[in-house]
């Protein structure tokens, strides 16, 4: 028996942003981080909410830290919102769903309307229930999930990712290209999850170079924010592998690498090694078809599509090195992943033990 959560409802598409009217009359907490807050996008949300209560709690940073989420789910307790709205990339998201989840313990209430409002096309985590937090002290990054903080309703404006620079608009696209692959290629992989896969893996190619160099065309940019809504669903009904268990332990170790960097730099290396275990050959065949080699008929076909496109989008040469990440820290950094991300790594068609992912990494240096 298979079970698929799909949620919430969705306003897709240029002035989507109007569905926020529909929060009229209520208080309204807006989760941002200060670069939203002090832009003009800030303006445009405030606009649509113009006939509510609203505070603005726009602390958040990347992957969250859990003194700030204590910090936030306080200010959510004593402002009292009827409706949240999570305005950002993956990082407000995630921050508004530990919010709700640490205030209801302090009397924030358990009926809030949670309102995602993505702008950027990366996480997926408009229509899903997970988010990753990160706890400093121990240098760990630590997984959210819970059925209850899906958001009620997401509004997916793709004019409001025009403005995202060309770097990182790549580092989110091959985020959610990847939440695409790695599903694809989970042993927990289903039929839904194989459908909305394969179309993400789709658009998420063709629109990436046009996005990157040339952000303004609006076509563009709405086929990489659908890609990344399904990359969203892909998660919902399948599961991301130890590719992004890796890379969270990377980035948990150095704070400043962007999760969608860290998984371009080890994504060649992480497939190529499934592919040269075994792992679904007619998979990896489709998906080099998906990403544009129609006369693909080799699994290592997919790697040197991936590398193609990461040539186009100016990612294809990152080096740890540029993070500051040493050869001398992988096996830590590889037995962080594995400890703290082992339901990650369970997805894995072949079982990695420490000295494997030593050797992805060693590969993936530069």
């Amino acid at each position: 028996m298979e079970q698929f959560q799909l949620k919430p409802t969705i306003f897709f598409g240029s002035d989507a942003l109007a569905a926020l009217e529909g929060l009229a009359g209520r208080r309204v907490m807006v989760i941002t981080d200060s670069f939203l807050a002090q832009s003009g996008l800030l303006e445009r949300v405030r606009a649509r909410l113009r006939d509510c209560t609203v505070e603005v709690f726009d602390q958040v940073v990347p992957d969250p830290p859990l003194e700030l989420v204590a910090q936030g789910a306080r200010a959510l307790a004593e402002f009292r919102p009827q409706a949240v709205v999570a305005f950002g990339g993956g990082s407000p998201m995630d921050c508004a769903k530990a919010m709700l989840e640490f205030g209801k313990k302090l009397g924030a209430g358990a009926d809030i309307r949670f309102v995602a409002v993505p702008t950027t096309a990366g996480t997926g985590s408009e229509v899903d229930a997970g988010g990753v937090l990160s706890c400093e002290d121990n240098d760990e990054k630590l997984r959210l999930g819970d059925p209850r903080l899906f958001p009620v309703l997401s509004i997916v404006d793709p004019e409001l990712m025009v403005s995202v620079p060309a770097r990182l608009t790549a580092y989110q696209g091959f985020d959610a290209l990847f939440h695409c692959v790695e599903c694809y290629i989970s042993n927990t992989n289903t039929p839904m999850g194989d459908m909305v896969c394969r179309e993400g893996i789709r658009r998420a190619a063709a629109a990436l170079p046009t996005c990157i160099n040339n952000g303004d065309d609006l076509e563009a940019r709405s086929s990489l924010a659908f890609a990344n809504t399904l990359g969203g669903y892909a998660m919902d009904a399948s599961g991301t592998t130890g590719s992004h268990g890796l890379e969270h332990g990377m980035s948990a170790h150095h704070h400043d690498l962007p999760h969608g960097a860290g998984l371009i730099m080890i994504a060649r290396a992480y497939h190529t090694w499934m592919i040269d275990h075994g792992v679904a050959p007619e998979r990896y065949i489709d998906m080099a078809r998906l990403m544009g080699n129609a006369a693909a008929d080799d699994p290592h076909d997919f790697v040197i599509e991936l590398t193609r496109l990461m040539e186009a989008c100016h990612v294809a040469d990152l080096a740890m090195s540029e993070w500051g990440i040493t050869v001398e820290e992988l096996p830590a950094i590889a037995h962080n992943a594995l400890t703290t991300n082992g339901v990650l790594f369970s997805h894995d068609p072949v079982t990695l033990t420490d000295p494997d992912i030593v050797e992805i990494l060693k590969l993936s240096y530069r």
